[in-house]
Order: structure tokens, then C-alpha cells, then sequence
């Protein structure tokens, strides 16, 4: 029986081991949080308010409890902690029972013969791993802490710590399952699967399989047995996320779970399984494409990011509203970076219920991660929890050692150590599942990440229709906030005009990565001019992010099957960002580029290939037209090519596109009009209307007047 416990927290002083006053403390939560509210450092979010933590960084803390509990005299007592984050010792009644560093294993501390009701139960939390000498999240490369904490060009520096997943005290009898895990096989034709449970028990073990509707597929007191009929698990939009239920128990302890039979794979890319090109080159593009139940799919997500600075306070109803989001844009994966670390299993619980697959990354990104022994130890323990606790989910589709670690600023290889131990970890238990090194490879891309180009001046329209890679797993268009968001974390007085106060700064609007981003005022003015008021400034902003990610999206889906994912960075934030590449704000406000790209991710749609953003009065405009479709079913439509400039409508071109099969793209005619010399409007837009509606398209383009010399 598992007991909760009421926490308090205080700072502790480890030279003199002394604890300052108490405060409250959420379990699970992040102690720096608590602190804060204990200490009235007020909304974190509002101006430079953040610089608040600064103070407590280095602190050591103490949470402390007086164990409650009921105890039959045949139960053992067990301390458990999900997760301590980061290093810590354990002590009962003032004596040390235990001590770790790490923060995703588990920790189970038998106190049958030290505990009793009213003792005193006591977690030191160590101050934070830093290398010295280094800055920002390069004093994380010795750690397994995720580095997003240290700062990033979207995150402010808050390093957080604490029980960050539930505490408790668990009484344990002799029936007590200390672990269950099914494993399966399927047939050749995926209706049979051979289901084996491994379980650790001292008694008899009853198993139980309830299939989707709760009925009985399978009874018994044997772990290995054969179904028959197997329904399997699908990403979304490709058929149902079937969950089994399965039930184990003994004579006092019974657990359960749910499994998905599948199988996934990454295998080469179509086009790229020849010799590399200019052999004896010993590269080929890396597999890039998911296949799943025998079935290659286009994989079309985001970049998940920590749902909050303090990952501690994340909740299931977070986790559930924001991958609820992802699936109504149509996404059907997530790739889950490596310098946020490793989510809570609620999230994964979800992902597996709404048939989100898992791009799971270790925590590891953008730098160099010395193998030395210290570090090589903590690593092999955190990766090990991890893999065991994500290896049975139907949601995992492969592992990833980290975020760009063969890049300049990381000068990781696959030699690496640390690499090479993930990687044989990884074969070891999980043998099955795919392993990456890193993330980019040979043949997939990272980035752009604004809407034109500041080294060829050319726009995401121009730029990715003359790339092809088997991947795009990072592009982006930054864009800023709503209005009503910003007044809660930009003083007035520095509303507007924007400049790069400490407010903007700190809240990535300027500076964040180089001087222009995340707002990118030098783009906007040069399609727009200076803008007279933040309500336009963000309204320009939100339209190039609309327009361009949405077009990324397709452009990469037109270049199936050679490439067969786009993954944009990024879907979401951990804190209230002035502009930010995210499609959602924090905690959920979803910005005008969520719903572009959800369009842009339907099975099947009308799509154009178009050659820039900006037209002039006067010049030929032209565009590809096509008919994209990812879903199992030959469509046949007729599309019709609408140029709209002020409410008048240049009817110009309809196609029909005959049958296209099944996940095949096709491309129809090339539009070519002559846009109206005198028209004295900014902006045009080209409509696809297909014969179903739900396959319409619009692009939202700006015109550009004729000059006076022009005339």
C-alpha cells in the first residue's frame, strides 16, 4: 500500500549542516519554485523578474518529512522516489541511509528495521553540477541533467531542482511484484503475437489480457502464451492506437498496463539505396524513413520542448492538452529533444493513446560530452532506467543519442564514448528499436529558422524548393506573441516601440540568438517598413510564420517518398517567450502558424509550389500546382487556381488530376498570370478550391504596388 507524505523544504548549509525556516513544499515539484513562493518573488514571467533566482542558484536544499504510515508486522517498508534530481543522500532519523546522483532512475530504500511512525525522513539536494571554466549549458557536459536548464536562446538560466517526480512511503508483502514487463513477437503477417511477461514475484503470478473493449483475450497463471486475431497499434492517421490491458497478480499485490502490438523500423530512403554517390564514398543519407506494421509513412511532427521551466510542476492535464493539440494538426510524431531531457510516463501514456510516436532522445545536446569514468557511470545508470522504462511503449519508434553533437560546437563523434555506450545499451535492451547517433546526419537537415535567409537573402519558399534531404527534422519561422501575451511580461513603457531592453532580451524578443532574433525586425521591415504599433508588428510577424512553415511542410511533403519526415522546431515552450519559433505559446495559446500548418499536414490537400513571398504589380506570377496524398486511398479531384486582389477573383486555371494512388504526390500545371498593373493593394492571395472542399488550400502572398519609376 503506498502512503503519501506532506513536505516542507528549506535551504541547507552543508559546511555547518544547518536548515534555515521551512516553506511548503510540492511533491512532486521543483524546490526553487517553492522557495519562490514562500519568498514572494511574484510573477517570474512579468519583466526581469527571473533574475530572482540568480541569487539561490548555488543554494543546498532540505526537504523534510514525519513519515505516516500503517504497517502490517509480515510487510516490509520501502522509501520510493521516482526521481531526485540531481544528486542527494537520504537520511532516516538524522543517519544517512542512502545517497545517489541522477535523476531519472528510481530510488527504493528499505527502513523496515530503522522506521517507524513519526521518524523523521530527510533529503539533502546537493547544489548544481557545474564544469568550471564554462558557461551557459556547457557546464552541463558532465552531467545527466537536462541542459535546457543552463539557458538557451528560448529558456531562461533557472536551474531547477528537487522531488520532481512523487515521494512516498509503499508497504510491500511477500507478493509483492517488483516488476512486470510484456514482450512479443509478431508473425510475418502481424496477426499472431507470442506474448512472454517477465516478471519478478516470490509468488505465483495470475496473468490477465483484456482487449479494448475490456474483454477477455487471455487468462492464466502461464507468462508466455500465443493470441491469435492481434489488433494492431497505429500512429495517427493511419488507423487506431489499439491498446491492449494487461493485468498481473499474486495473493496480495496486483499491477497493470497497457501494450500496443506493432512493429516499427527506420530503413533507407527511396532513391538513396545504391552506392553513395561518388563511391567509394562510405556515406549513404541516413534512414530516415518510418516504417510501421510493414507500412512506410510520411513521420510529420515538431521538436517537443519541457511543457515548463519547472519540468517538476508539468501535470498529466498539461501533457494532455498539448499532445492533444499536436494530433488536431495532424501530426503523427514527436520528436522529443535531448536538451530537455526525459518526460514524466503520463506523457508517454498519452502518446500511446492517441497514437503519437516517440522520436526519444537521450540528454544530451550542442556539446561535447567527455566520456570520463565519473560521468561515463551516471550515464550508463540514467540511460539504463530509461530504456527500460520507455522500451515496451507502443509510442517508441527509436532512440536518439542527442541533439547536434557532430556539429562545430559539440565535436562528438560516433567514437565518443558516450555514444558508444548509449549505443550498446540501447542493442542490449532493446534490440529492436532503432539507434541514432545524433540528430543531424548525412541527408538531414537542420534549420532555417527565419523567413529569409540573411546570408542569400532568399525566402523559406525559394530556399527549401532547391534542397532535397531524406529528413528536415529542425526548420523554423520565429514569430512573437500575441499583444495580450506580451503586456504580461514587457513592462508598458517598453511596449513599443521595441528595443532591446532587459525585458525584451530576457524574454528572447532581441539578442536571443543574434541581434535580430526571435522578433527579426530587419525582415519585417524589409517587406513591410517600420511598423507603427506593436499590433502590426505582430500581425507581420505571425503571417511569415504562417506562411512559412506551411510551406516548408509541403514543400518537404512534395519531395516524397526521397524524403519522408519534417519535424519543425518547435511545438511548444517552457516559458513565456516575446518570439519564439514554438507554434504554441506558454502554457497553450496557439499562435495563426499552428492552424496554417495543421492545414498543411491533411492526408490529402491541394497544394503550390511557390517561387517567393513578395510580387510586384505588373510581373508574371507563377506556381505548381499539385495534389499531395499521404492517405491509403486512390483520390481523383478537380482544382481550380484562384488569384484574389482586393476581393476580386482572377479565375486562372482548373485541373483534374485523374486518379493518384495511394501516398503518391502529383504534379498538375504550372499557373501563369499577369498581375494587374494599377492595383494599389499589399497583398494577394492564391485559393485552390479542389471539388471536396476539405482539400482547399490558401496562400497569402504580399504585392507590391508599382513605383513611381516603375511607371
Amino acid at each position: 500500500m503506498r502512503f503519501e507524505q506532506k513536505w516542507t523544504a528549506a535551504q541547507y548549509d552543508p559546511v555547518t549542516k544547518t536548515e534555515g525556516d521551512r516553506f511548503a513544499a510540492q511533491v512532486p515539484g521543483n524546490v526553487q519554485y517553492d522557495y519562490a513562493v514562500s519568498h514572494n518573488f511574484g510573477d517570474f514571467f512579468f519583466g526581469s523578474n527571473v533574475k530572482q533566482f540568480d541569487a539561490i542558484e548555488d543554494y543546498w536544499w532540505m526537504y523534510t518529512t514525519t513519515l505516516q504510515y500503517e504497517q502490517s508486522p509480515e510487510d516490509r517498508l520501502w522509501f520510493v522516489a521516482e526521481g531526485i534530481d540531481y544528486e542527494y543522500d537520504i537520511l532516516l532519523d538524522g543517519q544517512v541511509v542512502h545517497s545517489g546522483v541522477g535523476m531519472y532512475h528510481t530510488v527504493e530504500v528499505d527502513v523496515t528495521d530503522r522506521a517507524k511512525p513519526g521518524s523523521v525522513l530527510q533529503i539533502i539536494i546537493h547544489n548544481h553540477p557545474k564544469i568550471e571554466g564554462e558557461e551557459g549549458r556547457f557546464q552541463a557536459m558532465q552531467c545527466c541533467k537536462p541542459p535546457f536548464n543552463y539557458g538557451w536562446d528560448w529558456t531562461p538560466r533557472l536551474i531547477t531542482s528537487g522531488l520532481w517526480r512523487d515521494a512516498y512511503i509503499e508497504t510491500r508483502g511477500k507478493g509483492y511484484i517488483r516488476s512486470c514487463e510484456p514482450f512479443y513477437t509478431l508473425n510475418d503477417t502481424r496477426d499472431t503475437a507470442q506474448v512472454n511477461f517477465v516478471t519478478d514475484a516470490d509468488l505465483p503470478v495470475h496473468y490477465t489480457l483484456l482487449d479494448a473493449a475490456g474483454r477477455t483475450v487471455y487468462e492464466g497463471d502461464e507468462p508466455a502464451f500465443t493470441l491469435q486475431n492481434v489488433n494492431l497499434w497505429w500512429c495517427h492517421g493511419e488507423g487506431e492506437a489499439y491498446l491492449y490491458t494487461w493485468i498481473a497478480e499474486t495473493a496480495d499485490c496486483r499491477k497493470s498496463g497497457r501494450i500496443g502490438f506493432r512493429t516499427v523500423r527506420l530503413v533507407q530512403n527511396t532513391g538513396t539505396e545504391n552506392e553513395p554517390e561518388g563511391y567509394p564514398s562510405t556515406r549513404y543519407p541516413t534512414p530516415a524513413t518510418v516504417e510501421l506494421n510493414g507500412r512506410r509513412i510520411f513521420a510529420q511532427g515538431s521538436n517537443w520542448l519541457s511543457p515548463d521551466v519547472f519540468h517538476g510542476r508539468v501535470t498529466e492535464a498539461r501533457y494532455r492538452e498539448l499532445l492533444t493539440a499536436a494530433v488536431d494538426a495532424n501530426m503523427n510524431l514527436m520528436r522529443v529533444w535531448g536538451g530537455c531531457g526525459i518526460n514524466k510516463p503520463e506523457f508517454y501514456d498519452i502518446c500511446d493513446e492517441l497514437g503519437l510516436l516517440v522520436w526519444q532522445e537521450f540528454m544530451l545536446a550542442c556539446g561535447n560530452y567527455v566520456g570520463t569514468k565519473e560521468y561515463l557511470t551516471v550515464l550508463e545508470q540514467e540511460a539504463t532506467a530509461i530504456i527500460r522504462s520507455l522500451r515496451s511503449r507502443p509510442c517508441l519508434a527509436f532512440w536518439c543519442g542527442g541533439n547536434e553533437l557532430f556539429n562545430g560546437w559539440s565535436n562528438m563523434n560516433e567514437q565518443s564514448h558516450a555514444l558508444r555506450l548509449l549505443n550498446k545499451l540501447c542493442y542490449e535492451l532493446d534490440f529492436d528499436h532503432a539507434f541514432l547517433y545524433t540528430s543531424p546526419l548525412s541527408g538531414i537537415a537542420h534549420g532555417g529558422y527565419y523567413f529569409r535567409d540573411p546570408n542569400t537573402g532568399l525566402d523559406v519558399l525559394a530556399t527549401f524548393a532547391n534542397v532535397s534531404y531524406v529528413a528536415y527534422t529542425e526548420f523554423a519561422v520565429s514569430s512573437m506573441a500575441s499583444v495580450e501575451l506580451l503586456k504580461k511580461i514587457i513592462p508598458e513603457e517598453e511596449l513599443f516601440p521595441v528595443e532591446a531592453t532587459d525585458s525584451w532580451v530576457l524574454h528572447y524578443g532581441l539578442d536571443a540568438w543574434w541581434k535580430d532574433s526571435w522578433i527579426c525586425p530587419s525582415v519585417l521591415e524589409h517587406y513591410f517598413g517600420k511598423a507603427s504599433s506593436l499590433e502590426e508588428l505582430v500581425a507581420q510577424s505571425n503571417w511569415l510564420q504562417s506562411l512559412g512553415t506551411k510551406s516548408i511542410f509541403e514543400e518537404a511533403r512534395r519531395q516524397w517518398p526521397h524524403c519522408s519526415m519534417a519535424v519543425s522546431w518547435c511545438f511548444n515552450e517552457p516559458w513565456l517567450n516575446a518570439a519564439n519559433n514554438s507554434m504554441i505559446s506558454y502554457p497553450n495559446v496557439k499562435k495563426d502558424a499552428y492552424y496554417s500548418i495543421g492545414n498543411a499536414l491533411r492526408p490529402v490537400m491541394a497544394s503550390a509550389r511557390i517561387p517567393h513571398f513578395d510580387w510586384k504589380a505588373g510581373e508574371v506570377f507563377s506556381a505548381e500546382m499539385w495534389l499531395l496524398n499521404s492517405s491509403n486511398d486512390t483520390v481523383n479531384t478537380t482544382i481550380t487556381a484562384k488569384v484574389v486582389i482586393d476581393g476580386v477573383e482572377y479565375e486562372q486555371i482548373s485541373w483534374n488530376t485523374g486518379d493518384v494512388e495511394a501516398r503518391t504526390n502529383k504534379l498538375g500545371p504550372r499557373l501563369n498570370f499577369v498581375l494587374p498593373a494599377d492595383v494599389t493593394a499589399s497583398e494577394m492571395t492564391l485559393k485552390l478550391t479542389a471539388a471536396d472542399g476539405s482539400w482547399n488550400n490558401s496562400y497569402r502572398l504580399q504585392l507590391v504596388p508599382k513605383s513611381e519609376e516603375d511607371k
